[in-house]
């Protein structure tokens, strides 16, 4: 597998032009909620709606979260586009024996405070409008003995253009302090969010 890497040129690099990319094409840049830093890893788990996903993340992790950031990244995509792997980007193959190693590499980085990693339990791109996410198996691995030792925080990225040119992104944001059992737990601890963000999201029309 490809372990993540921050390059002193393009990780800086990254981080400027998320934000710049995200202050040009969107009319309307709106955080929902807040999360109280508690000097933990943090887990941001997220829906996947489009290619924007990870500059959107880098924006919440820059403006709300404070941590050095990673993201999982299918291996061919990543060897694809290689320069994401100097920006914190790490591989992970779901049909190869190295699946194991990216958990217990994604399980390590969560032990250091200074870490945030980046996942999309789905492990694919969805439509916005989907309220029923499944979560692959493997998160529930990563969660192993981490209760109490992580901070899991829960973002749902929504879309709306309302009466303006450019469309609006609105990052929907709350910790989990529920107590994660498995999988299915946490699966449907998102989706409740995922529902309440959507209603939420309802009430704007500017």
């Amino acid at each position: 597998m490809l372990k993540a890497k921050h390059n002193f040129i393009i990780h800086p690099f990254f981080k400027w032009y998320a934000g710049s990319i995200i202050k040009r094409h969107f009319g309307m840049v709106k955080i929902v909620g807040e999360i109280q830093d508690k000097n933990l890893p943090v887990l941001l788990i997220s829906n996947h709606i489009s290619w924007w996903d990870g500059f959107w993340a880098m924006y919440i992790n820059l403006k709300v979260l404070h941590r050095k950031f990673h993201f999982m990244m299918l291996e061919d995509q990543l060897r694809k586009f290689w320069f994401f792997n100097y920006t914190g980007g790490f591989s992970v193959n779901k049909k190869s024996k190295s699946l194991i190693e990216t958990l217990h590499y994604t399980a390590e980085l969560l032990t250091d405070n200074q870490n945030m990693v980046l996942v999309f339990p789905q492990g694919e791109i969805q439509s916005q409008h989907n309220q029923n996410l499944l979560f692959e198996k493997g998160l529930e691995r990563i969660l192993k003995d981490k209760d109490g030792m992580i901070q899991i925080v829960f973002l749902a990225n929504l879309v709306d253009y309302f009466s303006n040119r450019k469309p609006g992104i609105y990052f929907h944001l709350q910790e989990n302090n529920t107590k994660v059992s498995d999988i299915a737990d946490l699966q449907q601890q998102y989706n409740l969010f995922y529902a309440q963000s959507v209603e939420k999201q309802k009430q704007f029309n500017v």
